[in-house]
């Protein structure tokens, strides 16, 4: 297992700026990715963004492009998510995932999951 760690969540207003966090306690591999996917209540998960943790590439969704930015910190074991410009259709639970290899924008092929943390954009 890798136990992954999500913070930084919480209720902002539109326009705002939020930046989550994701803590891992360990490298599965030494060559590994990990994501953002968010999820509403009775939904299925949707892709955010991605970052290998190698070459440090990253990928997002149309509709973030331009306001949000994932990055990593080797150091810590941590990727962020900052969040620019935030929007009524940005509320959801944000979940971070990891996957050994390169980054993908499947679902199923990350193994490893956090628990999500709430971001809630009020208009």
């Amino acid at each position: 297992q890798v136990p992954l760690v999500e913070s930084g969540g919480g209720l902002v207003q539109a326009g705002g700026s939020l930046r989550l966090s994701c803590a891992f306690a360990r490298r599965p591999a030494a060559s590994m990715s990990l994501a953002w996917f968010r999820q509403a209540p009775g939904k299925g998960r949707e892709f955010v963004s991605a970052i290998d943790w190698d070459d440090g590439t990253t990928d997002y969704v149309n509709s973030v492009k331009g306001r949000f930015t994932m990055s990593g910190d080797s150091a810590k074991n941590t990727v962020y998510l900052q969040m620019n410009s935030l929007n009524f259709e940005d509320t959801d639970n944000y979940v971070c995932a990891l996957k050994v290899g390169g980054k993908s924008r499947s679902e199923s092929a990350y193994a490893y999951w956090g628990q999500g943390t709430q971001v809630t954009v009020s208009s």
